[in-house]
């Protein structure tokens, strides 16, 4: 039977290989066999509720079968991403400076402009700033104008909360077909991160100029498994065994990224910090993981990867 894959389907091609039998000789700095990244994922306030003039609640309010129908407004989904925002975030903050950590924030715009204290503590932190929306957008709904409008907003709005600007882009819910022709066109990005499809960077090209992927690989390592069943443990012993696969592969001579997904109104709450704290202490007792922000690992995949 005759494969049917169509070239003239909008947005990026579909690439089933990769890199396939033969990936690329890895050096991390100094060695390292893994780089490993956290991600905390700076939503509260950006979502949709009906005093953001949306005709809708927001779901994620972790208890399933808890929400009220969209033509009311749901105090108890808004409460529980307030606590991302007043608690969550910031004990999670403080841990990454306990440890002298560096982290991603993928960070929705609006978020920060409506808790500008976070945006003060990411840039006194050191923390990178990768763009999560204005808000959360659903992009495949947007115009192609729309979306580059929102896009360029996302970007100043960050640049002026954080002190900086983002230097990646992940889309809340799943890119459009217009959405890395729109990071590339707009200039200012050094990768884009929507793309769940491999465990290392890689190279595209979108209209005609080299162009970074720094794959979300935190799925599987993502804390809504913990909203979805996951206790603490459970989700620290999946999060340790992923490390020491990707390790074992990184001493055999094939080093890897990992990425863990992170909620400030989830991995916020006391007990789940506890299992993040755990396997930040597991992976710098290690003493050959380089934990690390996206915006180095990227860097680092340009200077010793494009061979343009």
């Amino acid at each position: 039977m005759e494969l049917i894959d169509n070239a003239k389907t909008p947005g990026p091609p579909r690439d089933y290989v990769g890199y396939g039998a033969n990936p690329p000789e890895v050096r991390w700095p100094n060695g390292a066999t893994v780089a490993l990244n956290f991600v905390v994922n700076v939503e509260e306030g950006s979502e949709y509720s009906h005093p953001a003039g949306d005709d809708r609640n927001e779901g994620g309010a972790e208890l399933p079968g808890w929400g009220m129908e969209h033509q009311y407004r749901d105090l108890f989904a808004e409460s529980v991403f307030e606590y991302g925002s007043r608690a969550g975030i910031w004990r999670l903050l403080r841990l990454f400076d306990e440890y002298q950590v560096k982290a991603t924030m993928f960070a929705a715009a609006v978020a920060l402009e409506r808790n500008p204290g976070v945006g003060e503590w990411i840039a006194r932190s050191g923390h990178d700033v990768c763009g999560h929306g204005w808000r959360w957008s659903e992009h495949w709904l947007l115009t192609r104008d729309e979306e580059q409008e929102r896009l360029a907003a996302a970007y100043d709005s960050i640049e002026r909360t954080c002190g900086k600007p983002p230097e990646g882009w992940y889309c809340r819910y799943s890119a459009s077909v217009n959405t890395r022709e729109l990071v590339v066109e707009h200039g200012g990005f050094v990768y884009d991160s929507d793309a769940y499809n491999d465990d290392l960077p890689y190279f595209v090209e979108v209209q005609g100029k080299r162009h970074l992927v720094v794959p979300y690989d935190s799925l599987p390592y993502n804390d809504a498994r913990v909203v979805a069943g996951l206790t603490p443990a459970g989700y620290l012993d999946v999060c340790r065994r992923g490390l020491d696969e990707y390790r074992r592969e990184g001493l055999a001579g094939s080093p890897k990224m990992m990425t863990i997904g992170l909620h400030p109104r989830w991995a916020g709450q006391a007990g789940r910090t506890s299992a993040v704290r755990e396997l930040i202490e597991y992976a710098q007792g290690l003493g050959d993981v380089w934990i690390t922000g996206r915006d180095d690992i990227a860097r680092h995949w340009w200077g010793n990867h494009d061979d343009s």
